[in-house]
């Protein structure tokens, strides 16, 4: 197999990933998503901490 198909299957396979996901999720609403920086606000970072260790 040479480059050219093998691009084009990997392109549309990542435009299928995202068709399904846009397709499937509702859409953002930008007045409950949290800051994108929050250097200094106080805001405590939450979830997704995987390194983490637990708190027992």
């Amino acid at each position: 197999m040479s480059r050219r198909p093998v691009a084009l299957l990997v392109l549309a396979g990542l435009i299928a990933v995202i068709a399904l996901d846009l397709g499937a999720s509702e859409p953002l609403n930008p007045y409950q998503a949290p800051p994108l920086l929050a250097l200094g606000s106080g805001l405590a970072a939450g979830g997704a901490h995987c390194s983490a260790p637990p708190s027992n």
